[in-house]
């Protein structure tokens, strides 16, 4: 191994669908980061960067609030050259210098065309891949599909006769899957035995020969496995075949999202229901945000995946917030957007 190969920063990309619990595994490593220095991009999809706002907001000191950068311009791997280098770049001037750097992609990024932009001469100098982590979902795999809701996805897309490939959320899980050094099969402590079973039989069509499978519940995965794998992934990439090989270019055309503030609520629970129902009704992938709650101190954080909703208030509102409702709408294209702020709304 070479001196420059030593010098170089290792840099781990974290990719995974929607909601398949990247943010969680990412908060736990930096918890344990067995004394490496660590800095974090976060690929945001849309304009309010809830996750970026989960890890500064946790004071974890192996990864210091000025360590962490966020990227809200669109897909990380549409946006290379304006956004993940520059990003690149700031993280590398830090003083002391960071021992590793943790990419978090969107739910809708494909790792390949990130991983090649570190065979760029001015790049590759610099850092190194020393892995890419697929996390995924094992509740929704046990049931036989890759989000949480699929039947709705399915009717949209029979509907849809714009569409010129097989179903894009498909495509995109595979091609993450594809270029995977190790699977984190999230969300293990929802599903019984033969339920891991039926996950694992399901990944095995799209995993990589030797790419090892880790169950995990609420994210905790000991840093070892996740942290210096040494991979060199930039100098393999070319071997992990995509659905976007042949491609020059991709853009995610299959999706929409857009931004929804509401007015301070009265019950957590009654806007977790209406989530839910827009979900069922009018095929939301994906709702996440902070929102304020009438006579509460904290701030409530919601995160969705289809019907499926979390919420709970992580900390009191500070004078610096913008002490608003804000909720980010993620789903195919084509979405009704006002029919879904209409029972957002209530």
């Amino acid at each position: 191994m070479t001196t420059a190969s030593l010098s170089r920063v290792p840099c781990t990309v974290v990719t995974g669908f929607l909601g398949a619990g990247k943010t969680t595994l990412i908060r736990n490593l930096l918890e344990n980061s067995k004394g490496k220095r660590l800095a974090l991009i976060v690929n945001e999809f849309g304009d309010v960067g809830v996750d970026g706002e989960i890890l500064r907001s946790c004071g974890i000191e192996s990864c210091p609030e000025e360590n962490i950068v966020e990227l809200a311009n669109g897909c990380i791997c549409c946006t290379v050259a304006d956004d993940f280098v520059p990003a690149l770049d700031q993280i590398l001037a830090r003083s002391p210098k960071v021992d590793h750097i943790i990419i978090e992609t969107s739910g809708l990024a494909l790792p390949k065309p990130l991983v090649q932009a570190f065979q760029w001469p001015t790049v590759k100098s610099r850092v190194t891949v020393d892995g890419v982590v697929a996390v995924v979902d094992g509740a929704a795999l046990a049931d036989g599909q890759v989000a949480s809701d699929m039947d709705a996805l399915a009717a949209q897309r029979a509907a849809d006769d714009t569409l010129d490939h097989d179903d894009p959320v498909e495509e995109v899980f595979d091609d993450q899957v594809a270029c995977a050094d190790l699977i984190i099969l999230s969300k293990n402590d929802l599903i019984d035995s033969d339920g891991s079973a039926r996950a694992h039989v399901a990944l095995g069509e799209h995993v990589r020969a030797g790419v090892k499978v880790v169950p995990a519940a609420n994210g905790k995965i000991d840093s070892s496995l996740l942290l210096g794998l040494g991979l060199a992934v930039e100098d393999d990439i070319d071997n992990r075949k995509t659905h976007h090989d042949d491609e020059l270019d991709h853009e995610h055309d299959d999706f929409d999202t857009f931004v929804l503030e509401l007015p301070a609520i009265a019950s957590p629970e009654a806007l977790a229901q209406r989530v839910a129902a827009a979900a069922e009704q009018e095929n939301v992938l994906r709702v996440k945000g902070f929102v304020e709650v009438e006579g509460k101190p904290m701030r409530l954080l919601l995160q969705a995946v289809g019907p499926r909703v979390n919420h709970y208030y992580d900390r009191a509102w500070v004078s610096d917030d913008d002490r608003r409702s804000r909720l980010v709408v993620i789903g195919l294209k084509g979405l009704n957007r006002p029919a879904i702020e209409k029972i957002l709304a209530g």
